[in-house]
């Protein structure tokens, strides 16, 4: 049995005019540990798709199953990370990062000592007492990270969580990213349009065509790629093979779109 099942989901989304399908039979394997990147022009459906695994949108066909279990709404053994941080201004760094433990009852001295090791894995335990507005685009989203970690997910998901820092930030946070979820055994699915995060984080990247969004071709990524922290990987030879062919693939897809 699978970790994650996604087994034929397709969604479509109506108006009182018009009924568009945004993804189409969709079936994926994932198995415990992995990390997987999906990877398609804009509009196929990729952020769909995880809000579907989220369990906060029902697919109109199909069904996803996390250890077995259907998933038909949010699930605690699911994490949730987005491109924007969402911290509340006025709470402090401490209490952002509880937050989600208080709402799930399960804030507990074991639990409040977890997160803040993990805000100091982050090298975020000097500004604990801080407020978001304190803290630059690339510690919030640390912090946002460490709220998700807190209430132990077993799958985490990444809604292009690096899209909107700086470069610099941006190549840091991966290995931070990486780093993380490798130490805890975590399973995480992200969504991006970067090739070259997806190549650079990845076991396997998932290609999806245009919309209505099917899985054109899954890439498996190279053990020696996948062995090494993505700022290193994108240096390794393979990794520009690799990006050359998928971007050559992409770009057909971007092409045949706009024709």
């Amino acid at each position: 049995m699978a970790f994650l099942e996604i087994d034929q989901i397709s969604h479509d989304y109506f108006t009182k005019e018009t009924a568009t399908n945004a993804i189409k039979g969709v079936s994926l394997n994932i198995d415990e540990g992995e990390f997987i990147s999906f990877l398609g022009p804009s509009g196929c459906g990729k952020t769909t798709l995880l809000s579907i695994i989220a369990g906060l949108l029902a697919p109109t066909t199909g069904k996803v199953a996390l250890k077995g279990k259907k998933i038909t709404e949010p699930d605690t053994q699911i994490g949730y990370m987005l491109q924007q941080d969402y911290l509340f201004p006025w709470k402090t760094i401490e209490e952002n990062t509880l937050l989600g433990l208080r709402l799930t009852k399960q804030l507990n001295s074991d639990n409040k000592e977890y997160t803040l090791a993990l805000l100091d894995q982050m090298g975020l335990l000097d500004v604990k007492d801080s407020y978001p507005s304190q803290l630059s685009g690339g510690m919030r989203q640390r912090v946002a990270l460490v709220r998700t970690l807190a209430t132990k997910p077993e799958l985490l998901l990444l809604d292009e969580p690096f899209s909107a820092l700086d470069y610099q930030t941006k190549l840091k946070l991966e290995d931070l990213v990486f780093e993380t979820l490798k130490n805890h055994k975590k399973t995480a699915l992200l969504v991006t349009h970067d090739i070259g995060e997806a190549i650079a984080m990845s076991d396997r990247i998932v290609l999806f065509s245009t919309r209505p969004g099917k899985i054109q071709r899954v890439f498996d990524v190279s053990e020696s790629l996948r062995s090494i922290k993505p700022f290193q990987a994108r240096n390794d030879s393979d990794f520009s093979i690799l990006f050359q062919t998928i971007w050559k693939e992409l770009n057909e897809l971007e092409n045949k779109s706009s024709q």
